[in-house]
């Protein structure tokens, strides 16, 4: 079939040039601004596809000698073209309209600015929800609060029923009175290995939960005869529809392809049945690595799957929240004298063993990584690997990777390791701040990783930030918080190394460069078409750039209703307006280390 389509790609080069075949390409686009990110021609006006892959990408002389009778022939009157965006790492969430009874309350800073205001979102959201249903919202910035809510202020919604939130970080929940006495936490109740209880003057537990200490809550809840989950059940065909919300709403976005960053069995079944429901997203799903030996006994290797949906790596962790401020340093927070933050619980040598078993297997590995001294423990491990079986083009991954240094950096670049960062400094750069200047500076290092030859990617971790690619790039090429902040701004990129990083580098993280990540003839038909071009306008409004519309495979997914105005998703998300085709951090809390 490869070399078949090889052959087939020659036969229309030779027309493309003006040999005299018999050939006409099913569809054309010309008078486009095509930013191809192919390095051996990088830039185009237009371009044919064919069985849902680019045949052609030239000029648009050279393109119409495709065109026959038949031909589909699509002017852009100058439009921008990139390929489809690639967020190397999110978690999807099912999105609901804020009257179901499954919707989540969004409590990020632009709704909920002070504490009483978060008090009365969740008091709309008791009014909806079921009897022994929990009262649930995320997104919350404490920053913006002034402090992280308490059950003081949770036990304002209800004292009867069970009320939980999440930090934007993901990695600390907060929880009322009803929840803590539901799992028997107590002014006894010790902190985990890996995590911490918030406490009052008196030392009981005010309901602020850290990172592993979220798994004795959830342990507690179900021991005592509680929920033991802060998930409503809901029917299938309900969370079905939920999640396709979500990925409608990533498409909308210009995003082709997703890394999920992490999952189970189950969640693949999820995810096959919205790719056979016409999902207009490549998923790549990354397994939970508690789920290893499950997968494993069924004989399930990296790659299995195909192109729209395929199991790409393993994922785990080892630390913690970089704007939770629980990341573990070598140096004390700038803003509290004594604190490292929270160390991992699992030791150097229970991961040199656990990266072995999954290095020896042939997997890739996806680590969940954000302080230096977490970085550190993952590199040192990936050195082990490697000196007791090398294996070529490993292609390791340290997700966020925030707090590096030049020695970490000369490492990650000496072993090979793609490195996963966030640019969220739109959303969290004010928090950031407890760092200090020093560490900002080297936060995020894509001018200096990317200078230094390192692989990297791009990713939202939404809803930890919002999935625009967009907003993501600008964060990118600025470094600019909401509030005009700079953080870290010897990091910024150009649009052009922003552009690749959301696009190629993403599909060089999973091993797919070769089919995707460029408009290149053979690859995949995946691209965006943009109102704008991001590299010729003020840096500050390219999130503002509305995506006209989003091509799978060939086939538009979606398209931009008529005088359509970018605007920045945060959950819940409207997903109504356009037209469309028919196209991690559970492991943490419950890891056994």
């Amino acid at each position: 079939m490869v070399r078949r389509f090889g052959c087939f790609l020659a036969t229309i080069a030779l027309a493309a040039c003006g040999a005299s075949l018999a050939y006409a390409a099913n569809t054309i686009f010309i008078n486009a601004n095509v930013i191809t990110v192919d390095p051996a021609h990088p830039a185009a006006q237009a371009f044919a596809f064919e069985y849902g892959r680019f045949i052609a990408v030239g000029t648009n002389a050279q393109i119409l000698k495709l065109k026959g009778p038949s031909s589909q022939v699509i002017d852009l009157h100058g439009m921008t073209v990139t390929p489809g965006f690639n967020d190397a790492h999110l978690h999807p969430q099912a999105i609901f309209d804020e009257n179901s009874p499954y919707y989540r309350v969004w409590l990020g800073a632009d709704k909920v600015k002070t504490m009483d205001e978060l008090v009365a979102a969740l008091k709309r959201k008791a009014g909806i929800t079921p009897p022994a249903g929990t009262i649930n919202g995320y997104g919350y910035n404490d920053v913006t609060l002034g402090r992280h809510p308490n059950r003081h202020d949770l036990d304002k919604v209800s004292t009867t029923e069970p009320v939980m939130i999440t930090h934007g970080s993901g990695h600390i929940t907060v929880v009322n009175s009803y929840v803590l006495n539901e799992a028997g936490i107590t002014k006894d109740t010790t902190d985990p290995p890996g995590g911490a209880f918030d406490r009052d003057p008196d030392g009981t537990p005010n309901g602020v939960l850290r990172e592993a200490a979220r798994g004795v809550l959830e342990r507690g809840r179900r021991d005592h005869g509680g929920n033991g989950s802060d998930r409503q059940k809901m029917p299938h065909d309900v969370e079905l529809q939920g999640y396709m919300n979500c990925f409608k709403q990533y498409s909308a976005k210009g995003l082709t392809s997703v890394g999920v960053a992490g999952g189970s069995p189950t969640s693949f079944r999820l995810f096959q049945e919205l790719r056979d429901e016409g999902n207009p997203v490549r998923v790549g799903l990354m397994i939970y690595s508690q789920y290893y030996d499950q997968i494993a006994a069924a004989g399930i290797e990296r790659g299995f799957g195909n192109d729209r949906l395929r199991i790409t790596a393993i994922k785990n962790f080892q630390g913690n929240s970089l704007s939770g401020r629980t990341a573990w340093l070598s140096e004390a927070y700038s803003d509290r004298p004594g604190y490292f933050g929270i160390p991992p619980a699992r030791s150097q040598e229970q991961l040199d063993a656990d990266f072995q078993k999954w290095w020896d297997a042939g997997w890739q590995v996806a680590t969940h990584s954000n302080g230096d001294r977490e970085i550190d423990m993952v590199l040192t491990a990936i050195e082990r690997c490697e000196a007791k079986n090398p294996r070529p083009d490993a292609r390791w991954r340290i997700e966020h990777a925030s707090v590096m240094n030049q020695s970490l950096l000369d490492r990650a670049r000496k072993d090979n390791v793609i490195l996963v960062f966030h640019s969220y400094m739109w959303e969290y750069g004010n928090i950031l701040q407890s760092y200090g200047p020093e560490r900002l500076a080297m936060m995020h290092a894509y001018r200096t990783a990317i200078d230094m030859g390192i692989h990297v990617a791009g990713h939202s971790d939404s809803p930890i930030s919002a999935a625009d690619p967009l907003l993501r790039i600008q964060d990118m090429v600025t470094r600019k918080s909401q509030q005009g902040l700079v953080v870290g701004g010897n990091q910024r990129v150009s649009v052009d190394e922003a552009l690749k990083v959301w696009t190629l580098d993403g599909a060089y993280a999973t091993f797919e460069e070769n089919i995707k990540g460029s408009i290149t003839p053979g690859k995949l038909a995946d691209f965006v078409v943009l109102q704008k071009d991001p590299r010729k306008i003020p840096p500050d409004t390219i999130k503002d750039i509305v995506v006209e519309a989003t091509y799978l495979g060939g086939d538009k997914v979606y398209t931009a209703p008529p005088k359509s105005v970018a605007m920045i998703p945060q959950p819940p998300l409207n997903y109504g307006d356009g037209d469309y085709g028919d196209g991690d951090e559970w492991e943490n809390e419950h890891a056994p280390w």
